[in-house]
C-alpha cells in the first residue's frame, strides 16, 4: 500500500497556515489598538480546523483543464470580533485579548512544528534505516 504523504501533512500544512494567518491579524488588532473606529479581526481557528477536516476546502476536479470551485483553501475566513465592552471612539480591539490570543496561536503553532519534525524525523529514519 502506498503512503500518501499529502494526505499524511496536509492538515498540518493547513494548521500552520491558519495560525500564521490569525498571527498577523492580531498583530494588526494590538498594532491599531488606538486607531479610532478600527474593528477587531479573528480567524476562528476550530471552525477554519473542522473545515480542512471534512475536507470542505475545495471541490475536487478530475481533469486538468477544469477550473475548480471554492475559495482558496489556505485562507481561513476572518470574522470581526464582537466587542464586550467597545470603546467611545468605536474601536473595538481588546488588548489583552490580543496578547492572550497572540500566546495561544503561539502555542499551536509550535506543538504543530514540533509535531511534523517529528513524522518527517520517522520517516527519514524509516526510509535511511537509520544510517
Amino acid at each position: 500500500m502506498p503512503l500518501d504523504l499529502n494526505s499524511q501533512f496536509a492538515l498540518h500544512a493547513r494548521a500552520l497556515s491558519v495560525a500564521s494567518q490569525r498571527m498577523k491579524l492580531l498583530a494588526d488588532n494590538l498594532a491599531n489598538a488606538d486607531t479610532p473606529h478600527y474593528k477587531a479581526r479573528d480567524i476562528d481557528f476550530q471552525a477554519a480546523m473542522q473545515t480542512a477536516g471534512d475536507g470542505q476546502l475545495a471541490l475536487q476536479t478530475d481533469r486538468p483543464g477544469h477550473i475548480p470551485a471554492g475559495g482558496n483553501p489556505n485562507r481561513a475566513e476572518v470574522l470581526y470580533r464582537v466587542p464586550e465592552q467597545p470603546s467611545m471612539d468605536g474601536n473595538t480591539v481588546d488588548a489583552q485579548k490580543e496578547t492572550s490570543a497572540i500566546a495561544e496561536t503561539a502555542v499551536r503553532y509550535q506543538a504543530t512544528l514540533t509535531f511534523l519534525n517529528a513524522r518527517i524525523r520517522g520517516l527519514r529514519l524509516a526510509i535511511t534505516g537509520g544510517r
